[in-house]
């Protein structure tokens, strides 16, 4: 067993709530070693090729991941086990609600650009002096 891989009393909570294993074809392999591989590859983030040669082909835990996630095996287990879990008073329920308003500058919401004019596919810079200009140069002009 390796760092990071299921404890012994992790996969006996877990093992239960897996589906069955198929009847036909070749035996598959250890249950473990897969879903050890899955969950790896889940907590490192790394490409499914670069799945650790001791969880057995990357092929065989990427089929597995792939085939659980299209039937919908992993929403079943999750809820299981937070079942499991809210019944031995392992969760608690919470609830935060964040009120924060985070606003950008109008510049970046698309606002219209001050001096811009657009005609025919081109882009003009026209000058207009501001206000505030204008006011202190009549000030002091006069």
């Amino acid at each position: 067993m390796s760092r990071g891989d299921l404890t012994d009393a992790q996969w006996e909570r877990l093992e239960p709530l897996l589906p069955p294993i198929p009847k036909m074809g070749r035996p598959p392999r250890d249950r473990r070693q897969v879903f050890d591989g899955i969950w790896w590859r889940a907590r490192t983030g790394s490409p499914w090729r670069d799945v650790p040669e001791r969880y057995g082909p990357w092929e065989t835990a990427y089929t597995v991941f792939r085939r659980w996630q299209i039937d919908g095996t992993w929403p079943r287990i999750l809820k299981k086990l937070q079942v499991k879990a809210d019944a031995d008073g392992i969760i608690e329920w919470e609830v935060s609600v964040d009120s924060t308003v985070c606003r950008a500058h109008q510049h970046a919401a698309g606002a219209r650009k001050r001096g811009l004019t657009m005609r025919a596919g081109r882009v003009r810079t026209v000058w207009r002096p501001s206000r505030t200009t204008m006011a202190s140069v009549a000030l002091a002009v006069a």
